[in-house]
């Protein structure tokens, strides 16, 4: 299916999304134009430079442009998507650093804990302002957002501007892959219910052509779990834990995703390295099965490496004289985020179910009424629309209530500029363990990141 659209990603500086995005345009054969926005120059050449190459190698019937300013590109546009991250990995290190100072370790700390409440701070009011241009230049596209902490973002642009975002997450697809290859069974072959808050996405349903697969998994769940008190047994004599995050990887593949389908009922998506940020009643001083979390288990400078490591390598590409390398596209993936899968789906008229996370608007009935929840949504040619599910069961509801009601405040001192509503958001997340601390550490958050806020 060819595609005729006017595409305009914001945070085009995401150059990993952008040069996947591109690939992926090419691959289905997309005709029009895509607009590239990023307010950070260099980060803006860098993508734009390598797009204009892979178009150029594949000779795909595909205008681009690129500039600063998002208003130039906005007027005409049928897709807006954005990717920005303000303030970049400069900014992200600082959210899971400070907490550190008071014995708080996390992996990843742009979903919740510390680091997520602080990094919504900056991204609320951002993508807020992003929203009332889109409303403005072009109130019918189809409008997405990448952009973490995802239920805080769509949550904010949502209320502050009624705007209608869509949010994606490759987690909940990616946590089903998985499982359909622990199951032995190809993906198509299996069927699923996963519903919850981005990055605590529970499946409650799974089947595999046509039959429950939950007694399965739990079979596996046991198996797991022995392991683990083996290798405790062993650590205990004196010998080394094994990773325990890493799929495939060891026998101990994500312990804790596989005790919380023991104790709820359900498999959390996507897996230990976010889930494990969700229950700070467990994990506030980061430690992990004998590892330490976001230091030798999911490590959170192992992560900002990579991206620096990649960035650089595309700037290389960029900047180089010459054409791309022949084998270029054979050794590049796509943006794995479905996105285009879901443009050819809404644009063909075609019903297929995908994971978003859209307001609650009576699909969930014992979740929060307009909380942004992951759930499946059926395409249209209106666009991504809620499917209803029965209420959640109560355990796992819970996982989720006081998240929801995080997401309201951390929302409300966003739009506020509010220190009092930070410190209650971090209060609420649960990570600190005191009130004292919350003080201090909102304090100190706020100071790290003062010249992304712009209210201190």
């Amino acid at each position: 299916m060819e595609l005729d659209e006017k595409i305009v990603l914001i945070g085009a500086g995401s150059a990993m999304f952008t040069r996947g995005l591109v690939s992926d345009l090419i691959h289905t054969g997309m005709r029009g134009e895509l607009a590239l926005v990023d307010i950070d120059p260099v980060a803006l050449r860098t993508a734009s430079g390598l797009a204009e190459k892979m178009i150029a190698a594949s000779g795909a019937p595909i205008r681009l442009s690129a500039t600063l300013e998002r208003r130039e590109v906005l007027r005409g546009a049928t897709i807006v998507i954005t990717t920005i991250g303000v303030g970049g990995r400069r900014a992200w290190e600082q959210d899971v650093f400070v907490p550190r100072k008071y014995g708080l370790y996390y992996p990843v700390g742009d979903t919740v804990g510390p680091g997520g409440t602080s990094r919504a701070l900056r991204m609320i009011p951002a993508m807020v302002e992003i929203s009332h241009d889109v409303l403005d230049l072009a109130p019918d596209a189809l409008f997405i957002n990448y952009a973490n902490p995802m239920a805080a973002v769509c949550r904010g642009v949502i209320k502050a501007t009624g705007a209608r975002l869509i949010g994606l997450c490759h987690g909940t697809i990616d946590t089903a892959r998985f499982l359909a290859s622990l199951l032995g069974v190809k993906l198509e072959n299996l069927a699923y219910t996963a519903v919850g808050i981005n990055h605590l996405t529970w499946f409650t349903e799974v089947q595999v052509d046509g039959q429950d697969a939950m007694p399965r998994l739990h079979a596996i769940a046991d198996g797991v779990l022995a392991r683990l008190a083996e290798a405790r047994a062993a650590h205990a004599a004196g010998q080394p834990m094994p990773h325990c995050g890493s799929p495939f990887e060891s026998s101990l593949e994500h312990p804790f995703s596989w005790q919380c389908l023991q104790w709820f009922g359900a498999f959390p998506a996507p897996l230990d390295r976010h889930v494990t940020e969700f229950f700070p009643q467990f994990f506030r001083t980061g430690a992990y099965y004998g590892k330490t979390l976001g230091v030798d288990e999911f490590s959170f400078e192992g992560t900002i490496a990579v991206g620096d490591r990649v960035y650089a390598e595309m700037q290389a590409e960029a900047e180089a004289p010459g054409a791309l390398p022949e084998d270029y596209f054979e050794r590049l993936s796509g943006e794995h985020e479905q996105a285009l899968e879901i443009i050819q789906a809404i644009r063909s008229n075609t019903p297929r179910l995908y994971s978003a996370n859209l307001p609650n608007t009576g699909q969930v009935p014992n979740l929060p009424l307009e909380a942004v929840v992951e759930a499946p949504a059926v395409t249209d040619a209106r666009g991504l629309h809620p499917v209803a599910l029965p209420p959640l069961p109560p355990a796992i509801a819970g996982t989720l209530a006081t998240r929801f009601q995080w997401v309201e405040t951390v929302v409300e001192a966003a739009l506020e500029r509010s220190r009092d509503k930070f410190i209650q958001a971090l209060i609420l997340d649960g990570g600190v363990s005191s009130p004292d601390v919350a003080v201090k550490l909102a304090d100190d958050l706020l100071a790290a990141q003062r010249d992304y806020l712009g209210w201190l």
